[in-house]
């Protein structure tokens, strides 16, 4: 029986294409939300999960920073997919002929340019294979979507325009998270994400930082969050370039736990070459 790697949005998302490219001997498992697709793998219903985090254009994707921590599953890959938004439409419809054109709101302001000069109204869609879908059924030659190539062949639109991003580096990193933690060293170049709360003193997350800086650790993420609505108890998601094992990371770690009332790795993991 082939393993199940969960998502987030329909087949054909970009999402989709995620698993796609990165654990093709997977078999997909679309769900409706992030918190569906977490529930999956925890549920043990899918072996993976892959949840999109941040895009070079959008930014970070709302709330998934939020549901990372209270998950219970670890992070053991990432992967970054280059997103080529592209115009899809019924067979014979022509650029000229598109009024409307539906995406998910993270996908529309990608190419907001390429709509305005072409004066096509964007519409918000649940997601970018559902308005792929739509327009399928629909069958009206004024209604477009904004999708993957892989949307367009699931759901037999033809690309009317190709890359239509305004951005031409706009990628998403995905994580893939899995019920069991892998922290074993897999690249010379490794990635440690951990979430912490500082204790209630001065300056106490100044101090917490100091210890990476010190010891020449680069902190590439740090998110906060408040606690229980709780405007003085913060808690924090950060990612480090490095392995628990490595000494400087060690040390940095360390002395942030002097700082900190809980201190948790939520994964370990081989930095995907594309990060830079």
């Amino acid at each position: 029986m082939a393993k199940r790697i969960a998502f987030q949005g329909e087949l054909g998302a970009y999402s989709h294409q995620a698993c796609v490219e990165t654990r093709p001997d997977f078999d997909p498992l679309p769900c409706e939300t992030f918190d569906d697709a977490l529930e999956a793998v925890r549920s043990g219903a899918a072996d993976l999960g892959m949840i999109a985090v941040e895009n070079s254009t959008y930014g970070r994707v709302q709330d998934v920073y939020h549901l990372l921590p209270e998950s219970g599953l670890h992070i053991i890959d990432e992967t970054f997919v280059r997103v080529h938004v592209n115009l899809l439409g019924v067979p014979g419809a022509t650029l000229n002929d598109i009024k409307v054109a539906h995406g998910h709101p993270v996908i529309l302001p990608q190419c907001g340019g390429f709509l305005s000069q072409n004066k096509i109204k964007g519409e918000r869609s649940s997601d970018n294979a559902r308005a792929a879908r739509d327009v399928a059924d629909w069958g009206d030659k004024s209604q477009a979507a904004l999708a993957s190539e892989l949307a367009a062949k699931l759901y037999g639109l033809e690309v009317i325009a190709p890359q239509i991003e305004d951005h031409k580096l706009n990628t998403t990193r995905f994580l893939v998270m899995s019920r069991e933690a892998d922290h074993s060293r897999r690249s010379d170049k490794m990635v440690t994400a951990f979430m912490f709360r500082v204790r209630n003193i001065p300056a106490a997350l100044y101090k917490a930082m100091g210890g990476f800086a010190t010891n020449g650790v680069n902190m590439t993420k740090l998110e906060s969050y408040m606690v229980d609505g709780v405007f003085t108890a913060t808690q924090f998601y950060a990612d480090i370039e490095g392995h628990p094992d490595d000494a400087n990371v060690k040390l940095a770690l360390d002395e942030l736990g002097y700082f900190t009332e809980m201190l948790e790795i939520i994964g370990v993991y081989p930095a995907d070459p594309r990060r830079s």
